[in-house]
């Protein structure tokens, strides 16, 4: 039983890292964005900040497969579980940076 586990997360340490790096990448995205619209009139309304957003979504998978997590045994449930934690993540936090008038 040990030896068909071997190398392989538990269903609760999978839960935590995906977890994890989903949250990680929102907040970067959401640096990314205000760095990137940092120069504009109306950040607020600017795509680059969705193009940053949706590539903080697409990296994740590679990078969970190099962690040693089977991106392969995900299902439509997971890989929107992914995108919604970035989402949500990046929108407050993204949403926090706008209203302090931070910039980077």
């Amino acid at each position: 039983m040990a030896t068909d586990t071997a190398g392989r997360f538990s269903s609760h340490l999978r839960g935590v890292v995906v977890t994890s790096l989903a949250c990680s990448m929102g907040l970067a995205a959401a640096v990314a964005s205000s760095v990137v619209t940092a120069g504009l009139q109306t950040p607020a309304t600017s795509n680059q900040a969705l193009y940053v957003l949706v590539g903080a979504i697409l990296v994740q998978f590679p990078v969970l497969s190099v962690m040693g997590i089977d991106v392969g045994e995900f299902s439509t449930k997971d890989y929107l579980y992914v995108a919604f934690m970035t989402f949500a993540l990046w929108f407050i936090s993204w949403g926090i940076l706008l209203t302090t008038g931070s910039s980077f």
